[in-house]
């Protein structure tokens, strides 16, 4: 706390901003300086309402020790004034005797005597207050089923008894009706038992989460395995890291152990190590551990005890070592609970859950399932084995020589080749082969840098792969090949021309690095270089005789490519005959020399051109005629991607339908082949595009989270991190939000998104979408703060204020829904500017809407000059827009602000000016065609206006001649479906006369 309050006001103040902090040690600290603030006033009041925040965060910070001692000293005030106490203090002091004795319960060191001894005298003052005693047996049977003895005697006495005010709330009863179920053996009762808390009818502070991690394994158990994932997502977010729910947290991780997602619970586990130092319960400590020793065990079962894990503080740990280590303590704790009670309850509910096998040998929990083979810092993917890998158990000459012919043929098997010869190079003792055959040692070295290189390029690292292919033709000097050097150096003159232009940016500045789509500002430059390139390669050519006809075409493929580059880069007419001209001559080449890989390779470069100089129907064509040829002659590993260019311009050409056909064909044949070598991460996003065209969105998803996790396995993360942004935000608009936030919260925990290494925006883009998906999920305090991080870090992005606008928009409305119009004010004038700067139209408009309605709404007439101040700035957004000559995608916004007018004067009760406002709006709409698609908004002005006029104005003679006349307008134009609100309200106006 900055200063201490100085007055009581200040006091009241700092209390109720310390109530809005999150549960923990930072909240628990603030407290405890609020109750020696509290202890300067001579009043007393201050400081029993001190004393009770303190208690709170105790209680719900999970220390259960200190809670007792605050509570102590709050009983002594209000024995000895009990003035001071209002009925609403007066009853906080009651309910607090129960959080008293759980606390009591989760230390071991307090004798069993002190427990029933704290109950008698709940008992005692709850007699002599006239209160009923249904609370207090509430007590004494959670006390029954911790110590393990005569639960169900206690259970009857507290469960048959009438509720009072002071009885916990209906979802904690039916949490622990439920759990006395469950320790029975009665899944089925247990699980209708919790059903209004797991449908979310009852619910409160910590339910239904507490009751969901409970309910996990019996709905598994009973086949419920959809229900039990859909809860493990929801419930675990109201968990996590969650000192007081650690025993929940230990639940969710027990839960993954047992379905297959040994490497989501190692997630889980790093996202709450806090708790390992954070929790003071020993209860909820063994309850937590417990569940990460299940977790362990399983891991280790698996053969993957050698894995990190999060465990304490202060040293690094391994699957292995951290279960050792939990092992040890959680007995510790249960030997302790059991030695106080004088049973063996804790001991053996801990046996019973250790020795559990797993109820799932898999279940896909996430949108991104993952192994934990994947999980080892720097270990690469395992891609699954879709294709039988070519047999690498030869000699080491055969091996080489393999590597060399396949490579030759562009073979995508020579990759396998080259992986298992870089093992055997780089293995201690290696001893290259004395053999003319196999070339001296730099000759190898060579084919592995350019194997290397390849392999950066295609993850588009162009600087790696130029210093490498420089480097292997330095190797192929050296070895006596002069036409491999001068293929090399061909490599590294397109890869070095392919390297982005450099920004103004500074390192470490967090701008976006920048492409072509950016500007036309690098454009210049990126088509010089690429020019430059050509120039040099055709150089290359000519002083480089003696080159095999594969070599020599390939250098004439390379030429092709630095031109088409240049073509794609400057969208120049002018570029296309000088493409063309360079792929006729490989095609030639290559059919007189019958290079069968390169004379595919120049039909795909010739239709591609095609494709980018706007020819579409030329590009069908060549494609047509390249599948032919391949479905002929081959080489069949190009047959994937001939398949996915057609389905490109097929999607080009709104057919979407046989570009779903073509792609569904390529992934079957792709099977046949290396992911890597027909790029079958492409195939898969270009799917999800077909599938969304076709309207299965269910499908799109599969196929955008598959070409994701064939990006990781190849090492290109950032187009892995956009296509699982893709398939967040598709997850979310398909009422997805659990599935949303799981697969976003997985994404930003990996250590270099943390880092924003990927791409700052990439990374703010997943923030973004988690923070609208935890607003669709009501979590409105976590989207807030999302947002209000978000809007604070865009305001500096100077090169992209129009995203800014966008986001400060969106926090404008959650501050407003929050009731905070002040700041919705000031986050909504900051989009107004960055707007300014960068129009976002429709996005603005429909925030400042927003904003006018909620304010109207919550504020009546109170808030109708806020509110029609925010409707005055849309109405210049909406100018702006017209004048810009911008057509919105959804509502046009002059007639949406009309009929926001409307409704915002309805609000504030001025009937009138509303009624005026849809008059308006009505007109900007005009009447509605057959075939047009405003009838719903058009018959919604209709029937508010006429509520206006019949309703509130007491004018129902015009307002059913509205209706009547709207409703045959309607039906006429076979807007069938529209007229049944107008019908309704008509029935009642006509009801009311």
């Amino acid at each position: 706390m900055p200063t201490a309050p100085q007055t009581t006001d200040e006091l009241y103040e700092a209390l109720q901003a310390n109530q809005r902090s999150p549960y923990g040690r930072t909240r628990t600290v603030t407290a405890e300086e609020l109750v020696d603030a509290a202890e300067r006033f001579e009043e007393t009041l201050p400081l029993v309402r001190a004393l009770l925040e303190l208690q709170e965060a105790y209680t719900y910070g999970s220390e259960p020790r200190k809670s007792p001692v605050a509570f102590a000293r709050l009983l002594t005030l209000f024995d000895e004034q009990p003035d001071v106490f209002d009925e609403n203090l007066r009853h906080l002091v009651f309910w607090r005797f129960k959080w008293v004795a759980a606390a009591l319960r989760a230390l071991p060191e307090i004798p069993l005597t002190s427990l029933r001894q704290w109950l008698t005298e709940m008992r005692e003052r709850y007699e002599k207050a006239g209160l009923g005693l249904q609370p207090y047996y509430g007590q004494t049977y959670r006390l029954a089923a911790h110590v393990g003895e005569d639960e169900a005697l206690a259970f009857e006495l507290w469960a048959g008894r009438t509720r009072t005010r002071l009885s916990d709330c209906e979802a904690c009863e039916i949490g622990e009706r439920a759990l006395y179920h469950l320790a029975a053996g009665d899944d089925e009762r247990a699980l209708g038992t919790w059903e209004p808390v797991l449908a979310g009818k009852e619910s409160c502070q910590e339910e239904p989460a507490r009751s969901i991690a409970h309910a996990l394994l019996p709905l598994l158990r009973a086949g419920h395995t959809d229900r039990a994932r859909e809860l493990h997502l929801a419930g675990y977010r109201g968990c996590r890291r969650n000192p007081s729910m650690s025993g929940e947290v230990g639940r969710h991780l027990e839960f993954c152990a047992l379905t297959g997602n040994e490497a989501r619970g190692l997630e889980l586990l790093a996202e709450n190590r806090n708790l390992f130092d954070e929790v003071d319960s020993p209860l909820e400590l063994l309850d937590f551990l417990t569940g990460v020793e299940v977790l362990l065990r399983r891991v280790e079962q698996l053969g993957h005890g050698e894995l990190p894990a999060a465990g304490f503080p202060g040293r690094t740990w391994t699957v292995s070592g951290l279960r050792a280590e939990v092992h040890g303590r959680a007995d510790d704790l249960a030997a302790r609970f059991d030695a106080r009670n004088g049973t063996t309850a804790h001991t053996e509910r801990r046996s019973t859950r250790l020795d559990r096998a797993p109820l799932l040998e898999a279940l896909e929990l996430t949108l991104r399932t993952r192994h934990l083979d994947e999980v080892a810092p720097g270990a690469p993917v395992v891609a699954p084995a879709a294709r039988t890998a070519p047999d690498l158990s030869e000699p080491l000459p055969e091996l080489i020589a393999r590597a060399r012919a396949l490579d030759e043929r562009g073979h995508p098997d020579a990759r396998a080749c080259w992986t298992e010869l870089r093992t055997r190079v780089t293995a201690r003792g290696y001893t290259h082969p004395d053999d003319p055959a196999v070339g001296p040692l730099a000759r190898l070295r060579a084919d592995l840098l350019a194997d290397e290189a390849s392999r950066l390029g295609e993850r588009d690292d162009f600087t790696g792969a130029a210093a490498l292919y420089e480097e292997a033709a330095g190797l192929y000097d050296d070895a006596g090949t002069p036409a491999h050097a001068a293929l090399a150096r061909a490599h590294a003159l397109l890869a070095t021309a392919e390297i982005p232009p450099q920004t103004s940016a500074p390192a470490g500045s967090g701008t976006t690095p920048r492409g072509p789509a950016d500007g036309a500002d690098d454009t210049p430059a990126e088509v010089a270089a690429l020019t430059a390139a050509h120039a040099a390669m055709v150089r290359l050519h000519a002083e480089s005789p003696g080159l095999a006809p594969y070599q020599e075409a390939r250098l004439l493929r390379l030429r092709a490519t630095a031109l088409g580059l240049r073509l794609q880069a400057s969208g120049s007419d002018g570029h296309v005959a000088a493409v063309l001209d360079e792929i006729g001559l490989l095609h030639d080449f290559a059919t007189r020399h019958d290079v069968t890989g390169q004379i595919a390779g120049a039909l795909i470069l010739r239709a591609s051109t095609f494709a980018l100089s706007g020819d579409l129907p030329a590009a069908v064509a060549e494609t047509d005629a390249l599948l032919d040829r391949l479905n002929a002659h081959g080489p069949a590993w190009h047959l994937p991607r001939a398949l996915g260019l057609r389905a490109r311009l097929r999607l080009g050409a709104q057919d979407a339908e046989g570009a779903h056909a073509d792609l569904g064909e390529a992934l079957r044949l792709a099977a046949d082949w290396p992911a890597d070598a027909v790029d079958t991460a492409r195939l898969h996003g270009d799917l999800a595009e077909a599938c969304l065209r076709l309207g299965r969105p269910d499908e799109a998803l599969r196929h955008l989270t598959r070409s994701a996790e064939l990006n990781l396995r190849r090492g290109d993360r950032f187009d892995a991190y956009c296509a699982y942004s893709n398939a967040a935000t598709l997850s979310l608009d398909l009422g997805r939000v659990e599935d949303c936030i799981a697969l976003l919260d997985s994404l930003l925990a990996e250590p270099d998104v943390a880092a924003g290494e990927p791409n700052d925006r990439l990374v703010a883009q997943l923030r973004l979408t988690r923070a609208r998906a935890l607003r669709a999920g009501e979590d409105l305090k976590a989207a807030t703060a999302e947002f209000l991080a978000l809007a604070a870090e865009s305001a500096g992005w100077d090169d992209d204020p129009g995203s800014h606008a966008v986001i400060a928009g969106e926090t404008a409305v959650l501050l407003a829904e929050a009731d905070e119009f002040d700041r919705a004010r000031e986050a909504a004038d900051q989009a107004l500017a960055a707007h300014a700067r960068d129009p976002r139209h429709e996005a603005l408009s429909n925030c400042l809407r927003e904003l006018a309605r909620l304010q109207a709404r919550q504020q009546g007439a109170d808030g109708l000059a806020g509110a029609l101040a925010f409707l005055a700035d849309a109405g210049r957004v909406a100018d702006g827009a017209r004048t810009a000559g911008y057509e919105a995608h959804g509502r046009s916004l002059d007639s949406a602000l009309a009929y926001e007018y409307g409704r915002v004067h309805a609000y504030a009760d001025a009937y009138e000016e509303a009624l005026a406002a849809l008059e308006k709006a009505l007109a900007l709409l005009g009447e509605p065609g057959p075939d047009s698609d405003r009838a719903g908004e058009w018959a919604e002005c209709v029937r508010f206006a006429a509520a206006m006029e019949g309703i509130y104005l007491e004018r129902p003679a015009p307002a059913l001649a509205r209706l009547d006349a709207a409703v045959s307008r309607l039906t006429a134009l076979g807007h069938t479906g529209e007229t049944e609100p107008l019908t309704s309200l008509a029935d009642r106006l006509r009801d009311e006369e």
